[in-house]
């Protein structure tokens, strides 16, 4: 199925409105959405009244699991709007075929513009930059506050710590490039030998950083893209803010835009989670592990044409520095690890 079949399905859709039919305009792919499953448009009524939506379609031909199940995240997004957080609303969604000939989920458009770390818009000023990791970290407190057993004790299983060691190690073996290889299985074996705890159990976003934050004239608008979100240890989270913040884990050609430190973020987390954290270093260099990883994967085949992108091609000076800055964080001689911790 292609994208001139998903609009014209879609344009369907809405003619039939249990509201009222509405007519489908600038329907197009979205700029930052993933391999092309992601798209805007707007929907307007007889009335006049236009609303601006999203929408997200599971691949085709591919098995729904994790960020391949599109329409899991209804749910979630459902509850946490519910509760107050800063995420879309979920008019629209379906688990099957009938419809969109995928499962499919439309979220209303939320106002303002991502913060790409490496590269922000120029509508962003060098003075914005604290408020906006500030208000990223705070509002990551709001979400693991979130009482998720109620509404979401059915929604996916618990995903347990070791498990974020074991599933990428497989991953890492399969790369060609012999350092980077090493590298990372020194890191492996490093956080292996350490007994660290999985901390507060709750919604894991996934991918939290500014890059997947909504902001308008410097206010935090919205959280999104939710596809890698589960129920696990929620310093998972936090590891991955501070591995983004952190210069030293990125190559000097590929710095993030940021200045607020590591335990600015943390003091601003903990005071609003009204909770300490425990062994951030060692979260920080996991995340380290893990996006070393996700790198070599996606590098090796965009490399070889089979997924381009250029994104992965301006990482790979970065795979070192991740994996460097990960063995740095968790050796028992660095400075910036905190025995007492674990």
């Amino acid at each position: 199925m292609d994208v001139v079949e998903i609009e014209d399905r879609l344009r369907l859709k809405f003619s039939r409105d249990s509201e009222g039919p509405k007519s489908i305009s600038g329907f197009q792919v979205m700029p930052d959405g993933h391999a092309g499953l992601t798209f805007g448009f707007l929907a307007a009524g007889s009335d006049g009244r236009r609303e601006d939506y999203i929408l997200k379609v599971a691949p085709f031909g591919v098995r729904r699991s994790g960020n391949t199940d599109v329409y899991r995240q209804a749910r979630l997004l459902q509850v946490l709007r519910s509760s107050g957080l800063l995420v879309p609303d979920v008019p629209f969604s379906s688990p099957d075929e009938t419809e969109l000939g995928t499962p499919y989920i439309i979220m209303e458009r939320l106002p303002g513009r991502t913060f790409v770390i490496w590269a922000p818009h120029s509508s962003f000023r060098p003075e914005e930059t604290r408020p906006i990791w500030q208000q990223g970290a705070k509002a990551l407190a709001q979400i693991h506050g979130y009482d998720w057993q109620p509404h979401l004790s059915g929604w996916g299983r618990v995903r347990e710590l070791s498990e974020e060691l074991s599933f990428w190690a497989p991953i890492l073996a399969k790369t060609d490039n012999e350092t980077w290889r090493a590298k990372g299985q020194k890191l492996a074996a490093q956080l292996e030998n350490m007994t660290v705890a999985p901390g507060p159990i709750g919604v894991v976003h996934g991918d939290f950083q500014p890059g997947n934050l909504l902001y308008s004239n410097t206010k935090l608008t919205g959280i999104i893209d939710w596809e890698l979100s589960f129920i696990g240890p929620q310093n998972l989270d936090l590891g991955w803010l501070l591995m983004m913040a952190d210069k030293d884990a990125w190559h000097e050609n590929w710095q993030p835009v940021c200045n607020v430190s590591a335990e600015e973020l943390i003091s601003v987390y903990e005071k609003e989670r009204g909770q300490k954290v425990e062994n951030k270093e060692w979260f920080e260099a996991l995340a380290c592990y893990r996006l070393g990883a996700i790198a070599t994967l996606n590098i090796g085949l965009h490399q070889r044409g089979k997924r381009t992108d250029e994104f992965w091609e301006r990482m790979v000076g970065s795979v070192d520095t991740l994996f460097e800055r990960g063995i740095e964080l968790s050796s028992p001689t660095s400075k910036n690890f905190k025995t007492g911790a674990l």
